[in-house]
């Protein structure tokens, strides 16, 4: 018995085997299709638990960034039709899941203090879903559960099989953590997107300290699966150079996000 399971494991391992945009090995099992089903129930599940921002201008703003980032997206995501939504809610968060779907909380602006900061945040959880995360979290927690719809499971009645995968794709009232690997590839894509689409890469790194003095004191890194804010910021700025001339090339074609 254990034989076949591990021979199974070997199978969905060399099948779903593929390689994040970084060059890194992931596990994806799911098809874009069922994903992007996934990514659709989990948002409307939010839209029913959490009240939506009556804010007009914020409104505007978090959707002028978004459509700015998006706009500015590359390869099998490009021209995909992204939805956000703004909800009221204090802690300093943003998601993005497969399908095109975008939420920022009302927080988030308190501790991004300009257009360049939230387009930080937005770059980075948008990165997420380009570099395929929620596909591999998935895909590893599934792996071992032959015959299991996760479509099925997120879209039934509340239960802990779906908070978990509510989880893994980075929604709910119980977040699982990305990995320190996955963290840093949405950190280091999610600075050129934004460089690309025009917004001043520079910026990041004050996100990333007003983060941090939001936060308080931080575990140490050994301790998380989140990079410590200094290892996440030396990241940064060593892919600044990089990040500075995508930016740079994006205003020579006029591209100048005003968007507060």
């Amino acid at each position: 018995m254990k034989s076949t399971v591990a021979a199974v494991l070997v199978a969905l391992a060399l099948l779903g085997c593929t390689t994040s945009p970084l060059g890194r090995s992931q596990l994806q099992l799911f098809p874009e299709s069922e994903m992007a089903a996934m990514g659709a129930a989990a948002y409307q599940q939010m839209r029913q638990e959490m009240p939506v921002s009556s804010d007009e201008r914020a409104q505007r703003i978090v959707g002028c960034i978004a459509e700015t980032i998006t706009g500015a997206i590359e390869g099998a995501y490009a021209g995909t039709s992204w939805e956000v939504t703004l909800f009221e809610e204090p802690s300093p968060n943003a998601f993005a899941l497969p399908g095109g779907k975008i939420g920022v909380h009302t927080g988030l602006l308190e501790v991004a203090r300009n257009q360049d900061q939230l387009a930080t945040v937005m770059g980075h959880e948008v990165a997420h879903v380009l570099a395929g995360h929620s596909n591999e979290r998935v895909s590893t927690q599934y792996a071992t559960q032959a015959g299991i719809s996760a479509v099925q499971v997120i879209s039934g009645g509340t239960s802990p099989a779906q908070q978990q995968l509510l989880g893994l794709l980075g929604v709910g009232a119980v977040i699982l953590p990305f990995s320190r690997a996955q963290e840093r590839e949405a950190d280091l894509m999610g600075l050129d997107l934004m460089a690309r689409a025009g917004f001043d890469p520079e910026q990041s790194v004050e996100l990333w300290e007003n983060m941090a003095a939001a936060g308080g004191a931080s575990p140490p890194e050994f301790l998380s699966t989140h990079p410590s804010h200094g290892t996440r910021i030396q990241h940064l700025r060593e892919r600044m150079p990089g990040a500075m001339l995508l930016r740079e090339g994006s205003r020579q074609r006029g591209l100048e996000p005003r968007c507060a």
